[in-house]
């Protein structure tokens, strides 16, 4: 159940096993290296200079070099590298970081001319919660690594980006770095402009007949009945999560018409007891979602629309199966959780994605990877959550939020769930009643398929335009 998942996650955070590890800063020597034409540069160093490793250990730091300030989100980073052999599987891990490993993702391409010493390339890119460099500032340590999943050694002599000789840190143009998709640092093995459209990492639309999940939430009221033709459950039952004694209340899911799109608007709301506490759900009455691309847009609220503000309130949008036993190895949940007035040790806006492989209720124990922002998310947003054979992928707003690994993909199929639940009462003590609201204009789920943000809307924009506002061709699972 959702409430044992969450009621002590971010106070139990200690004992999250996650692939950021903690370690000591190094301290950096300065390059003094020119800086080159364009707005950025990359220095390199390497932690691991043995021509074979357990694990590659590419240092990084990216520096401004222009007159303008440079928001990281636009901002790609490529290491490349020769693959052991055929199909060989990696995974990346941040040690260490500035910025903040939550703020830093790693995923992994394969080049469309390989060369004798690059057939692969790990991508470096930056979330929201990593902000800005001004003119002249760098990003500071970023102490990277990767691995063989199987963890039998690897060998980097043969890899185009490494250097062994490295051992501080200073400008090197074997990485190459991207600003707003313009190649601005840096030169690729021959033949791979990270820039070049015929780059197999570029989107291209994938083949339309995918099984499909579609819903634009084009409903009466909570009554309708066709939200149960359709296959979703809007939640009367009692239990967590959420503050003893409250209760799930279907009422409370209402839909509206906003700028010709039909929404589905989730109120919680309460007057400072358990009793008065009115929670709202709706979730796919099938586990039956697996592997693909899951999709919504969601509006987040920072403030009520009535009564005093400050309740630790959940706003979400996720993927969950049932813990058949405490540590169970084929459990599985994916989480977009909003908190706008913190909860679980923070104290102000953060937004959490966790990909869970396992739990256990008591004594608390959890095995989890999450990323993280602290800031403000009220308004609208468009939620992306793709599922692979290598790597979980969460984006917001078409920009990449966090990237976690394969120790965490699902082993069973699961349901498509929205809620908005508090935490507890302690954040607003009033008795004053208020509500909150949270909305949602549509769901896409596509099986086994790996659609890019821009893909997603362009798939929404074909069915608005058809004239769709349902489609069910998923199966049973």
């Amino acid at each position: 159940m959702k409430s044992l998942a969450k009621s002590r996650i971010r106070a139990a955070a200690a004992a999250a096993t996650t692939l950021v590890l903690g370690c000591a800063a190094l301290a950096a020597v300065p390059s003094t290296a020119s800086a080159a034409a364009g707005t950025l540069a990359v220095q390199y160093r390497t932690s691991a200079a043995g021509a074979t490793a357990d694990q590659s250990e590419p240092w990084l730091k990216v520096r401004n070099t222009g007159g303008e300030a440079v928001r990281l989100s636009d901002v790609k980073i490529r290491y490349y590298f020769k693959g052991e052999a055929a199909g060989e599987a990696y995974r990346f891990a941040c040690s260490w970081a500035v910025k903040g490993c939550a703020n830093i993702t790693g995923t992994f391409g394969t080049l469309a001319s390989p060369t004798a010493t690059a057939d692969r390339y790990l991508e470096i890119g930056f979330t929201a919660g990593a902000g800005s460099l001004a003119p002249g500032a760098d990003t500071g340590d970023m102490q990277l690594r990767f691995y063989r999943s199987n963890w039998q050694p690897l060998l980097q002599s043969d890899d185009y980006s490494f250097a062994a000789g490295r051992s501080t840190y200073g400008d090197w143009s074997k990485v190459t770095a991207q600003l707003g998709g313009a190649t601005v640092w840096g030169e690729a093995p021959q033949g791979n402009d990270p820039t070049d459209p015929t780059d197999p990492t570029d989107p291209t639309d994938p083949p339309d007949g995918a099984p499909t999940l579609f819903d634009d939430f084009n409903y009466s009221g909570h009554t309708d009945p066709q939200i149960a033709a359709h296959g979703w459950n809007v939640r009367s039952n009692s239990g967590g999560p959420g503050v003893p004694g409250a209760t799930w209340a279907p009422e409370n899911v209402t839909f509206a018409t906003q700028n010709g799109n039909s929404v589905m608007n989730l109120e919680t709301s309460t007057a400072g007891s358990g009793e008065s506490t009115k929670q709202t759900e709706v979730l796919t009455k099938s586990m039956k979602f697996r592997n693909g691309t899951y999709a919504a847009r969601v509006k987040f609220s920072d403030a009520p629309v009535s009564g005093p503000d400050g309740d630790h309130l959940v706003q979400t949008f996720f993927t969950i199966n049932d813990l058949k036993a405490p540590m169970a190895d084929d459990y599985a949940e994916y989480d977009f959780e909003y908190l706008p007035n913190g909860g679980w040790g923070e104290s102000g806006n953060i937004l959490y994605t966790t990909s869970w492989e396992t739990y256990r209720p008591d004594p608390w124990e959890a095995v989890n990877q999450h990323s993280e922002a602290r800031q403000s998310y009220a308004g609208w947003h468009d939620l992306v959550v793709t599922i692979d054979d290598s790597a979980i992928t969460y984006y917001i707003d078409g920009q990449v939020f966090g990237t976690h690994g394969a120790a965490y993909l699902p082993e069973r199929t699961m349901s498509i769930n929205f809620n908005q639940w508090l935490i507890d009462l302690a954040g607003q003590t009033s008795t004053t009643p208020r509500a909150y609201d949270q909305q949602v204009d549509y769901v896409l789920h596509v099986k086994d398929q790996v659609l890019t943000p821009a893909q997603v809307t362009a798939r929404v924009s074909a069915y608005r335009a058809a004239g769709t506002a349902f489609q069910d061709t998923v199966p049973a699972g």
